[in-house]
């Protein structure tokens, strides 16, 4: 876990990327990290509630870029993804399922 000690290790011009869990990080020592400009900024796209609450910290401190939990997209991803999905149901409707699980 990312917590106060750690985070006071940054260099003041590093950035902290966050695109696994939320609870990785002590997310009140990065928000006083952040706030007191302890080093450069984060970018997070995972958060201890989604979405976040409007007035939450995290939405207004001008050193953190906040994505909506889609860190992972990708067009060729959505294409993978969906056009299996899609697949797999139309499979599934003909009574002939493509994807079996053991």
């Amino acid at each position: 876990m990312v917590d106060a000690a750690t985070l006071a290790c940054l260099p003041a011009h590093g950035y902290l990327i966050n695109t696994a869990r939320t609870g990785l990080i002590d997310q009140q020592a990065l928000i006083e990290a952040l706030a007191e400009k302890r080093f450069a900024g984060a970018g997070l796209d995972v958060f201890d509630y989604e979405p976040l609450p409007a007035g939450h910290p995290l939405r207004t401190l001008p050193n953190v870029l906040a994505t909506p939990h889609l860190g992972y997209v990708t067009a060729r991803n959505y294409r993978d993804y969906f056009g299996q999905a899609v697949e797999d149901i139309a499979a599934w409707l003909q009574g002939a399922p493509q994807r079996v699980l053991d």
